[in-house]
């Protein structure tokens, strides 16, 4: 592995535990890459099934994969250690169970290079375990955009942009000072978002390179409806740090940011377990009050759809009540 102006390192993690069954289609995706400058982290988050056993015999068919074993500390912990670890001038993420084309990480780094970008992106499609195509979540462009710091975070803010870093490729300097936030969820949307004012501007290719393997019983995909995802609270937080952010940086996005406020707090309430819903939960009853708060300047927000207001009033009225007839819904769905 060597690093050339004309031929840059990249440095690829991919965070991994217990994932026996769909590590080598991960692995083998990225030692196809038609761009072979390129290194392979593969970081075992403690792993209790012979994951860790089977990142060691892929390291010994290629070169270019490393393999460090940690332990279990989640995601972000997971690729922080590999963002220590990494020698590349250019870094990106994949997930253990998800698979790549050959030509992405080629693709990506020409485009940084034309457009003079400090970060690409590629579209993504979903499967599920069924091998059904899942509805795509982002509609990647027909041609090249460099997209404004300010209008990818609108787009964000819309729910209609991609936060996950799995996409993308970063220059590695924009992790000097930054790092993954340990114990969250959410935590794509998190960095990203205050990466955004040095990124300055995003490149979004076209076509669908990168393929999610849709796994129910990770972090954020329950089966359970009564498994109340931690993912719901860290999107609220999360959605109050945007805020503060579009006040200090782009205080023209303040209605899509009260918007994105809103809809995060109406997720949390049309999942969280009717149990929960206790005036002794803090976290539920700080949800309710802050709805009530913002019940006013949402009534008039031009980008909250009525469907949106409906729920939002009368989940102030009566938010158990509104809990227990949508989970009727559900039922009779």
């Amino acid at each position: 592995m060597q690093q050339s102006k004309e031929r840059p390192l990249v440095s690829v993690i991919v965070p991994v535990y217990n994932i026996m069954d769909c590590l080598p289609r991960c692995v083998h995706s990225l030692t196809a890459q038609t761009y072979e400058n390129l290194e392979l982290l593969l970081v075992d988050d403690g792993s209790t099934d012979g994951t860790g056993e089977l990142c060691e015999r892929l390291a010994a068919e290629d070169q270019r994969i490393r393999v460090f074993h940690k332990e279990n500390g989640g995601s972000s912990s997971a690729r922080n250690l590999g963002l220590a670890e990494a020698k590349g001038a250019y870094v990106g993420f994949v997930d253990s169970d998800d698979s790549v084309e050959p030509d992405m990480y080629e693709r990506l780094l020409e485009g940084i290079c034309r457009f003079g970008v400090k970060a690409a992106q590629v579209g993504r499609d979903e499967t599920d375990e069924q091998g059904r195509r899942l509805p795509n979540i982002c509609v990647p462009p027909k041609q090249p955009v460099c997209c404004e710091a300010e209008d990818f975070l609108r787009e964000l803010l819309m729910h209609r942009g991609d936060c996950s870093f799995c996409t993308k490729l970063f220059c590695r300097a924009l992790f000097r000072e930054r790092s993954f936030p340990e114990g969250r969820l959410n935590e794509d949307f998190y960095l990203l978002v205050q990466m955004l004012p040095e990124i300055g501007r995003i490149l979004s290719l076209p076509e669908q390179a990168y393929h999610v393997f849709y796994r129910i019983g990770s972090n954020s995909r329950k089966a359970e409806p009564e498994n109340f995802s931690r993912v719901y609270g860290d999107s609220v937080d999360h959605a109050d740090m945007v805020a503060e952010l579009v006040a200090r940086e782009y205080p023209a996005l303040k209605k899509e940011a009260l918007r994105f406020g809103v809809f995060q707090r109406l997720e949390y309430l049309l999942h969280i377990p009717i149990p929960q819903m206790r005036r002794d939960n803090a976290a539920y009853r700080a949800v309710v009050r802050q709805l009530r708060r913002m019940w006013l300047p949402a009534m008039g927000n031009p980008y909250l759809t009525v469907k949106n207001k409906c729920y939002h009033t009368l989940f102030v009225i009566a938010p158990r009540g509104v809990r227990r007839f949508h989970r009727f819904l559900r039922k009779m769905a």
